[in-house]
């Protein structure tokens, strides 16, 4: 009974040996992989509108007033007989964070029996429009720099038939909202 005890002590003492042998060559053999890592997200920022010290009058007849803020340009102007225009430029940039896509220029302010000696034109970059158009889809970068160019121009005009002139001095507002959006809608 000695000698079976003695036995299994070495047995014992054999396997604790071989399990520390195994623990150390598996720990060897181990690698653990971390990875860390910092990220800052800044705020994101809207910000179209026209640059108030970009608006110039490009027509031989001035306003009687104007003003521009980020927002909104507003004018007053007397065009006396057919032939006169009046005219004038700003610019729209995007000092935001965010790409701002023109969706939609909505233009209101005319009856038809006015459409007969009164036109009235949105130029944006380079294209005219004179009535809303809604299916728009023009790219102002998010870089701060990148203008685009808005001419707007209201002419009194001959009509074809001379009867359409409008017999008593009128007084027209004529607006024109453009509509943006960050181009995920």
């Amino acid at each position: 009974m000695r000698q079976e005890r003695g036995l299994q002590t070495v047995v014992i003492g054999v396997l604790a040996v071989v399990i520390l042998v195994m623990s150390v060559g598996f720990a060897a053999y181990s690698t653990t992989l971390n990875i860390n890592g910092t990220a800052t997200f800044t705020a994101a920022k809207w910000d179209v509108h026209f640059v108030p010290e970009s608006l110039t009058e490009t027509s031989t007849i001035k306003a009687s007033s104007k003003s521009l803020t980020n927002t909104t340009a507003t004018y007053t102007v007397t065009l006396g007989a057919p032939g006169d225009t009046y005219s004038f430029e700003v610019n729209v940039k995007n000092f935001g964070t965010l790409p701002a896509y023109l969706k939609k220029i909505t233009m209101t302010g005319l009856t038809s029996a006015q459409q007969e000696y009164i036109t009235y034109t949105i130029n944006y970059n380079g294209t005219s429009y004179n009535a809303t158009t809604d299916n728009l889809n023009i790219l102002l970068p998010a870089d701060g720099t990148t203008t685009a160019t808005v001419t707007v121009t209201v002419n009194y005009v001959y009509p074809a038939d001379a009867t359409n002139l409008p017999s008593t001095d009128q007084q027209v507002t004529l607006t024109a909202a453009f509509d943006y959006d960050d181009g995920r809608a």
